[in-house]
């Protein structure tokens, strides 16, 4: 979910010396992988069960403790949880959803491939997440769910946004992209609607490499994520060819290949165990960047209310303005101090499809498009050393003229 920026020059964009070498180029949203991670696959080959095995069941089952959840379905991406979670509801053509300006090109494509139409709301100025008065705006007789993105990992405002959803009978979809250790009120990120998306890519909190899952309400709910995750078929490929004896399956459901495999769950096992302790140390660097950079000229993320648990996924400052010099300028500067950068994200009305096909405009989510305008992602990662850290800074200063 992001693009990643590579060197350029050997010189700084001034003429004189970067900050790092070129040879240290720091990659932005390198995952944190271990000797645990490392065993755990080598585990996996050795047994030689490379599909959907045991280490995905006790993969699911950990995640949904986490959680809180009672039933968690592990996919091969956030999109494909995307898209089961808007097919196991049954909307489809003539059907819209909402959601927001400002998230990555996969939540309003799984809203398409499932034949909906997304009808974009814009966000909060001060949150970047989805504003619900804006979401009230937008509600027609064929809304069928609203589907909020908790931005960066910070909590979008689930009260209003239930309130709305029950007023108006729709359902709820969260998109935790960003968001794995989130929470809002003392209720966990994903546990709200009836169902929570989250993504295991390389640059998320917790990797599986790629991967996602799926945390449905019921029962049945999470019995039709599993039918659609692997042809529609009865029986998944563990339970046919388990000691217990081959079983026959029956295609019950028109379905998809989105299964995760036990070579990505090995990997995301060991991740789980050290995901509180991964979030203290994002919190640190968060709270030393909102605390390097007071000075400059950027809008800085919302700190997390007294009520609300930031995940600290991504740290996205907005470069203003009458900054120096442009975002597009800032995010040169950077890679040419061999400091790998992110933008989260270009506005979705900004892309040729969206304009072409869906005719969005910059007008209908004037918010969204100016944080698309401005903001840049730095490097937030447990796997940055306090050197790194130090580069970081030392670069975005000096890139933004202090």
């Amino acid at each position: 979910r992001q693009g990643i920026l590579t060197p350029v020059s050997k010189l700084a964009i001034d003429g004189g010396k970067p900050v790092r070498s070129r040879k240290n180029f720091l990659v932005f949203g390198a995952p944190q992988i271990g000797s645990e991670e490392i065993a755990g696959v080598v585990d996996s080959l050795r047994r030689r069960w490379v599909g959907t095995g045991p280490k995905v069941s006790e993969f699911e089952q950990a995640f949904a403790r986490y959680k809180g959840s009672s039933h968690a379905v592990a996919v091969n991406s956030c999109t494909a949880a995307l898209h089961l979670s808007i097919l196991s509801l049954g909307i489809g053509p003539g059907d819209e959803v909402i959601t927001t300006g400002m998230t990555f090109c996969a939540t309003v494509n799984a809203i398409l491939h499932a034949g909906a139409t997304p009808v974009l709301a814009d966000c909060d100025p001060r949150t970047l997440n989805l504003d619900p008065n804006q979401v009230a705006r937008k509600i027609t007789k064929r809304t069928k769910a609203i589907l909020p993105v908790h931005f960066a990992g910070l909590p979008c405002d689930m009260n209003a946004l239930m309130k709305l959803a029950k007023a108006h009978r729709l359902h709820v979809i969260e998109d935790c992209a960003h968001a794995i250790e989130t929470e809002y009120r003392g209720r966990k990120a994903g546990t709200f609607g009836a169902l929570g998306c989250f993504s295991f890519y390389a640059t998320k909190n917790l990797t599986t490499a790629e991967g996602g899952m799926v945390l449905a309400k019921n029962e049945a709910l999470a019995d039709k994520l599993k039918r659609l995750a692997l042809h529609g078929m009865s029986k998944d490929a563990w339970k046919r060819y388990s000691d217990s004896g081959y079983l026959h399956y029956d295609v019950v459901d028109l379905g998809y290949k989105y299964n995760m495999t036990d070579l990505q769950a090995a990997i995301g096992l060991p991740q789980l165990r050290r995901l509180e302790k991964n979030w203290k140390r994002r919190r640190s660097l968060w709270k030393k960047y909102q605390e390097a950079f007071a000075d400059l000229p950027v809008d800085f993320p919302a700190e997390p209310l007294s009520h609300e648990r930031h995940a600290y996924h991504l740290y996205t400052p907005l470069v203003r303005k009458d900054s120096k010099r442009s975002r597009d300028q800032v995010l040169a500067a950077l890679t040419a101090e061999n400091i790998g950068v992110g933008v989260h994200y270009r506005a979705l009305c900004d892309h040729p499809y969206y304009r072409t096909t869906l005719g969005w405009k910059r007008k209908d989510v004037p918010v969204a498009a100016g944080i698309g305008d401005g903001t840049i992602s730095l490097p937030l990662s447990p796997a940055l050393s306090d050197r790194d850290v130090d580069d970081v800074i030392a670069a975005f200063r000096k890139v933004m003229g202090k």
